[in-house]
């Protein structure tokens, strides 16, 4: 296709209800489908739920997760999709069997009508000690278009979203379950759920703290960079509304290869950005140019430099 259609979608997911958030699924792909949509994408861990998984130990976390592609929770996505003729992504906790032991991921899927076209599992995973780290980087077909996934912190990485770039992606799919948390940086911080309990009475508040530092606000400091330093289309997802005990302001949108937001969710509630993906502006933007005049000789070397990770999340100390 030269052109995608795509819609970027938020909603409540359930906490370990992986029928009712499937069922979700189903209905919101089809009011896309409806909309004359190819592709739909939803926030990371839709079908499972996400935070609750930090208060689990690893045999309920297990329960949880299913093998990927045999597990029902794919066969349903692939019948969403051959149902409704759109390629639908969207992310749950996978389990497989390796050396011996059972490794679990967190794992976001792209599935068609044929099945699964393309699986990524989280680099950065940190909600569980009970997860195993992705290794990979994926790029893969869409139609006729190249396409990467980058899972929430994965894209704060910038090497993560530069790599995926250089390996052809055009459209980077960015599935998060992010904002509303505490951090060092200012202004950051978790929203009371009471404010969601009044979002009809009282939206002006909450619209506040969603659009705020501790949601919005942090959030365009520097999403539309990574559009923009690597010149592909971003599909950002996020959830709204509660997820366990933490609240999500969604903000669901697409950027183009200038770091211009096509469309984005702005009700307090379920909603999808939906935007077209056009060829022309892949090349036109200065991303193309700027990797392009990449000069690896110079500083490959540091970038491929061994180092000690390490990840530090400040709300996570809070929750154990």
């Amino acid at each position: 296709m030269s052109t995608l259609r795509i819609a970027s979608v938020q909603f409540e997911n359930a906490s370990g209800d992986k029928a009712a958030n499937l069922a979700t699924i189903r209905r919101l792909a089809g009011q896309a489908a409806d909309r004359g949509c190819n592709v739909v994408a939803f926030h990371e861990c839709c079908i499972t739920g996400y935070t609750f998984a930090s208060k689990l130990s690893r045999a309920e976390l297990l329960a949880v997760a299913e093998p990927v592609p045999s597990g029902p929770s794919i066969l349903e996505l692939s019948s969403i999709a051959r149902d409704l003729g759109v390629v639908v992504l969207a992310g749950l906790f996978e389990f497989e069997e390796k050396d011996g032991q059972n490794h679990i991921y967190n794992t976001y899927v792209c599935v068609s009508a044929d099945g699964v076209l393309a699986r990524f599992r989280k680099l950065h995973p940190f909600i569980s000690p009970h997860l195993s780290a992705g290794s990979e980087l994926v790029v893969f077909d869409l139609l006729g278009w190249r396409a990467g996934i980058l899972i929430c912190y994965d894209n704060n990485v910038v090497e993560n979203v530069r790599a995926t770039a250089l390996q052809g992606a055009e459209i980077l799919f960015a599935p998060h379950v992010t904002m509303c948390t505490p951090s060092s940086r200012p202004g950051a911080g978790f929203v009371d759920p009471v404010m969601w309990d009044a979002r009809e009475t009282d939206p002006t508040s909450l619209r506040a703290e969603f659009d705020g530092l501790k949601g919005r606000s942090w959030l365009m400091k520097w999403l539309p960079a990574r559009a923009y330093d690597n010149g592909i289309y971003v599909v950002f997802s996020n959830p709204i509304g509660m997820d366990d005990d933490q609240l999500k302001n969604g903000c669901s949108m697409v950027l183009d290869p200038f770091g211009d937001v096509l469309a984005e969710c702005r009700r307090l509630g379920e909603d999808m950005a939906i935007a077209v993906c056009t060829r022309d502006k892949l090349e036109m933007a200065g991303g193309f140019r700027y990797r392009s005049a990449r000069r690896p000789e110079v500083y490959g070397n540091i970038i491929a430099k061994e180092h000690q990770p390490s990840l530090k999340v400040a709300w996570m100390k809070e929750l154990s």
